[in-house]
């Protein structure tokens, strides 16, 4: 599928204002907590909430959305995701809840969207390497500007809901449909077995990835480094994920996206052992900032090797779902798993995950060409 730079340019917007709040959550959440609006305890919760509920709306939209709506569903996505963001600091508990429920069911259908068009692209990676670039950069121009002028939750929040709004000007540009996907008659709506197997590890993955991100600030107290050196951690692997996303882009359709995903996982597994018993801190710093740049640089090449396990590209269209399921699962399970016991654990915790999405990942794809050499 071949669009007007104009028309792709519309959908990535819509696209990037839908995945805005996963960098964001921190700073607006926790500014939540720092005014007694929130306990600690439920930050997580929320968090986790609102994650679960885009995860399950990027991944149901297409089953209950036509793809000839996607302008009508843009908007309402936009309106009902910014409502919910200007009204998100005046609430109390249990309607805070419900509002983030309905912003991340809002950013859902706009990942939907993004996700749609990627999809259908000839190159899939690339566009999803543009994808995560710039929403990388939009999480930190955001989460900077909210920084400098906006320290109440109340200031943040609006912000956020003022550029969900903006985004309303990129509607008349937006696609009013997509071409349906090729499938043929004798398949059902749900993707085959092995496009669901490759989904699972797009799960594990991203479970995996975000559940160690969480734990790396008291992984690196826990052995003894100093809050100073702990504190280089997050703006250095911010910056080592947007090379990581570019090196994708450029990288697209010139390596085996098979070989790319077994190497990756291999030298992430590396990563953890030095995390788990660094030389020094500066290893340790140099060991996240990797893991940064291979967080990013992976996940384009997820969506090549789903389509091969399902070419009807059905299962390709739930891996936006799955990411943020797996992001919010990753962290939920890691956590329940650790408990009061050292935060080491979520090392093996990842490990095990790593292990088994690259194996979720790239099994189907090798049955479905021994079955088709058979």
């Amino acid at each position: 599928m071949n669009l007007p730079a104009d028309r792709v340019l519309a959908i990535f917007v819509v696209g990037v204002i839908g995945v805005l709040i996963p960098g964001l959550q921190p700073q607006l959440l926790g500014a939540l907590a720092a005014e007694g609006r929130l306990s600690v305890a439920a930050l997580g919760i929320l968090a986790t909430v609102e994650l679960l509920a885009m995860g399950i709306a990027a991944g149901a939209a297409g089953f209950v959305f036509p793809i000839t709506r996607l302008r009508g569903v843009a908007g309402a996505a936009l309106v009902g995701t910014a409502a919910a963001d200007l009204l998100t600091p005046f609430l109390d508990t249990g309607p805070l809840f419900a509002a983030r429920v309905v912003a991340g069911l809002g950013e859902g259908m706009l990942i939907w969207i993004v996700i749609g068009f990627i999809v259908r692209a000839d190159r899939p990676e690339r566009w999803s390497g543009i994808y995560l670039a710039a929403q990388t950069l939009a999480q930190f121009a955001l989460a900077s500007a909210i920084g400098y002028v906006a320290a109440t939750s109340a200031g943040g929040f609006t912000a956020l809901g003022a550029v969900t709004l903006a985004g309303l000007i990129a509607l008349p540009w937006l696609p009013r449909a997509y071409p349906p996907l090729v499938v043929t008659d004798d398949m059902g709506g749900l993707p085959p077995t092995r496009g669901l197997v490759a989904l699972g590890g797009v799960v594990l993955y991203l479970a995996f990835i975000v559940a160690v991100w969480v734990y790396i600030e008291p992984l690196g107290l826990e052995r003894g480094i100093s809050q100073a050196t702990i504190h280089l951690v997050a703006p250095l692997s911010l910056g080592m994920q947007v090379l990581g996303a570019g090196a994708a882009t450029l990288l697209a359709g010139r390596l085996p996206v098979r070989g790319t995903i077994v190497i990756v996982g291999l030298v992430n597994l590396g990563l953890l052992a030095i995390m788990a018993v660094p030389p020094s801190a500066a290893a340790f710093v140099v060991a996240t900032a990797a893991f940064g740049f291979l967080w990013l640089f992976a996940l384009p090449f997820q969506i090549p090797i789903v389509i091969a396990a399902d070419p009807s590209r059905r299962a390709a269209l739930l891996i936006g779902g799955a990411q943020l399921t797996g992001s919010s699962l990753g962290p939920l399970l890691a956590g329940v798993l650790i408990g009061d016991r050292h935060v080491a654990h979520v090392l093996w915790f990842g490990a095990v995950c790593a292990i088994a999405g690259v194996a979720g990942l790239i099994g189907p794809v090798a049955m479905r060409r021994t079955m088709g050499a058979a």
